[in-house]
């Protein structure tokens, strides 16, 4: 009865939530086992064991080069689960490897499709595609990969001041740009004052008026009088036409930046 008991002791297994048992019958392969207790034939079944929880690898730094020739180094962190144990297990000798050595592979096959620009600033794009390719080839092993994010780029130092560079020309376009925008409106607006003014010479008296009170407030100032018939002799005309000459120079086309 010891012996007996010690034999059903050896084929007694426990099978957690999160895995799956794959189970060999004379080294032929007969189903899966789920979690909870369970009993093999001692020396006739052999069971294998494999985790489908989420697994997180890192993809080690690799270097590519980019559609447009730049030589940079990438990392990664990839995400996958197994979704069926029994091809975990028979199709691929090593799940784990194999997943991590693929990831390298399509790392690099994919990132040399795309050109520097689009790696900085589409990386949601080629992470996807990095994703999908991948997902594509471990269908076969029973893997899922469920996301694959570029983790760290490394670009050579000239490259940097080349990037920093443009991004301050870029800023300095922008600058010009608002500059030039704001000639055109105030150039506007004095165009709109001098039609005003023109047309109206009460609006000459009230601003020449206020124009008294700004030059009196906050100290003592000596002033002339002018008679307001000299100042309805000015030329407004050429006021108005003055200030449509700055609104035809802000809308002009910039000259080229020189380079």
């Amino acid at each position: 009865m010891g012996l007996l008991f010690l034999v059903f002791l050896s084929g007694v297994r426990i099978i957690n939530e999160y895995e799956n048992g794959v189970v060999f019958r004379l080294g032929r392969f007969v189903g899966l086992k789920r979690a909870g207790f369970r009993w093999l034939i001692p020396f006739v079944e052999r069971m294998v064991v494999v985790d489908l929880r989420t697994v997180a690898r890192d993809v080690p730094p690799q270097d590519v080069i980019t559609r447009d020739n730049v030589s940079v180094k990438v990392s990664a962190v990839l995400y996958f689960r197994v979704v069926q144990a029994e091809k975990a297990v028979l199709q691929v000798e090593n799940f784990l490897y194999a997943t991590s050595q693929l990831a390298q592979t399509s790392l690099r096959a994919i990132l040399g499709q795309v050109e520097l620009d689009q790696l900085l600033a589409e990386r949601d794009r080629v992470n996807r595609e990095i994703q999908r390719v991948l997902d594509a080839h471990t269908d076969a092993w029973g893997i899922k990969v469920s996301n694959v994010e570029v983790k760290h780029i490394d670009l050579p130092a000239g490259m940097q001041r080349a990037i920093a560079r443009q991004a301050e020309a870029e800023r300095e376009r922008r600058a010009k740009i608002i500059a030039a925008e704001g000639e055109q409106q105030a150039a506007e607006k004095l165009s709109g004052a001098a039609d005003i003014i023109a047309k109206s010479p009460g609006a000459l008296q009230l601003r020449y008026l206020q124009t008294l009170v700004e030059i009196t407030t906050g100290g003592n100032h000596t002033i002339l009088p002018i008679p307001l018939d000299l100042l309805r002799g000015l030329p407004l005309e050429g006021l108005r036409d003055l200030g449509r000459a700055r609104e035809t120079a802000a809308e002009a086309p910039q000259p080229p930046e020189p380079h």
